[in-house]
């Protein structure tokens, strides 16, 4: 079925969508886009330069750093499928993109968050393994088993994303066509639906509740036994140590799910302006804040970055 036999069935009279943005300040608009821009540039940098030095490291070819190499893929990934737009939108009279544009940003945003909601569990169960069953580590965490773990938090993230895609964009959208928002997003989405969307909002709260509540205990149950196994550390060194390995990835876990269940488990009434601050920070400044959360509180890495750059040095 083609996209315009779609619409005619759906009684569908929208072809695009316009994205609200910030302001409409030409003055905030260009300092907007000038902030968003280094912050994007800094994700890159900072999350490809991860990825990179974890591939170039053998130190680092440890299941930790697997994981974490995917984060930073999944963080590039993601503030990619909504940055370059916003950027185009700030700079642009019409404000403006095509209804298949904004399915198909939807359904990437959704699956990369829902992708990276899952690796954050696998890390924390890693931590676990680490911390707490250390003989069994190389046996338990083995690269197949950490393969399948990564493997499946994919399919689980892009599985979730079509379902939510498919949902909202089977719904009628017969005007107005303006997003209060500066991206496609699902809870504005379903204001503007000329449909009837209970059964939507019932969807995102049961999927978001269950996915979190699945990672976050996951998480908890995790992070309790490692604190355990940490107090009963006798050596202050020893426990040093442990906490060190967990703490960039504790607050990871911090912030990107206060902001996703302040964001998402609420009913789609209350939503207001204050949610494009929420998202800005959830879009653009988290993947920004993850390098440079495990660049600065990690050990190896900063290790391994000097020891790179000093190579280098020595050549030039």
């Amino acid at each position: 079925m083609t996209l315009i036999d779609f619409r005619k069935r759906n009684n569908q009279t929208v072809t695009e969508f316009i994205l609200l943005g910030f302001t409409d300040d030409p003055i905030l608009q260009i300092l907007l886009f000038l902030i968003i821009l280094l912050i994007y540039f800094i994700t890159l940098v900072g999350n490809i330069g991860i990825i990179i030095l974890i591939h170039i490291d053998s130190r680092l070819h440890t299941p930790m750093y697997f994981f974490l190499s995917h984060l930073s893929f999944i963080d590039v990934c993601y503030s990619s499928v909504i940055i370059p737009k916003t950027l185009e939108n700030l700079l642009a009279e019409q404000k403006t993109i095509s209804f298949l544009g904004c399915a198909f940003q939807m359904y990437f945003y959704a699956a990369y968050v829902n992708v990276e909601c899952l690796l954050l569990g696998v890390m924390a169960y890693d931590r676990y393994v680490a911390i707490c069953r250390p003989l069994l580590y190389t046996v338990t965490m083995n690269k197949r088993f950490c393969i399948q773990l990564v493997a499946g938090a994919y399919a689980g993230g892009f599985t979730n994303a079509l379902i939510h895609t498919n949902l909202t964009f089977r719904l009628s959208f017969c005007g107005p066509n303006v997003i209060s928002h500066f991206y496609c997003d699902e809870p504005p989405l379903l204001k503007l639906s000329c449909s009837e969307t209970s059964l939507n909002e019932l969807v995102i709260f049961i999927i978001v509740a269950i996915n979190c509540t699945a990672v976050l205990l996951t998480i908890m149950i995790s992070y309790s036994n490692i604190l355990r196994t940490i107090l009963g550390i006798h050596s202050t060194e020893g426990r040093h140590k442990a906490f060190n390995t967990c703490t960039s990835h504790f607050t990871s876990i911090l912030i990107f799910f206060g902001t996703i269940l302040f964001m998402y488990l609420r009913p789609n009434s209350s939503y207001s302006n204050q949610d494009k601050a929420a998202a800005v920070f959830y879009t653009m400044v988290i993947p920004m804040l993850n390098p440079l959360i495990y660049s600065l509180r990690n050990k190896e890495v900063k290790g391994a970055l000097k020891k790179r750059l000093k190579c280098e040095f020595i050549l030039l």
